[in-house]
């Protein structure tokens, strides 16, 4: 019986993640020098399951719980986007979201390198304790890089 819901578990992860078209782990691009933050995207279409609502509400968590400081003076910020919205449409083909997705862009110096954090998400978005464990040590290592 756990080897079956172990089984059905994974299918529906993967079958999640194929509907966040594929995208690139990381890609680098240029903005203005004087800029380094890290960009927090939590992208979503408008017809959105639990664990897609979980990963919106864990991260929120997590950037409040840990982070409250530099959200405050912005070395991060955190955006919820539905890919859905016409006026997201630019946003989303940057990052190549077409449903849920997790992205941190972590600009130094003005140089993005964007990391994709959608599978990592959907497998431990459900799990409050150890989605936030470990997005802080993610958002963390990339911090002491700016």
């Amino acid at each position: 019986m756990k080897n079956s819901i172990k089984f059905f578990a994974l299918i529906t992860i993967g079958l999640m993640l194929m509907a966040c078209n594929g995208q690139n782990k990381n890609e680098n691009k240029t903005v203005d020098k004087s800029v380094s933050k890290i960009e927090v995207y939590d992208f979503h279409s408008t017809h959105r399951c639990m664990t897609c609502n979980a990963i919106e509400a864990n991260t929120k968590y997590t950037l409040d719980t840990y982070f409250s400081n530099e959200l405050k003076t912005e070395k991060i910020t955190f955006q919820v986007i539905n890919v859905d919205e016409e006026q997201n449409e630019q946003i989303a083909e940057k990052f190549e979201a077409s449903g849920t997705a997790l992205i941190l862009n972590v600009i130094k110096d003005g140089k993005e390198t964007k990391i994709d954090l959608t599978e990592f998400a959907f497998i431990e978005g459900n799990d409050q304790d150890v989605f936030s464990k470990e997005l802080k040590a993610k958002i963390d290592k990339e911090l002491k890089t700016l």
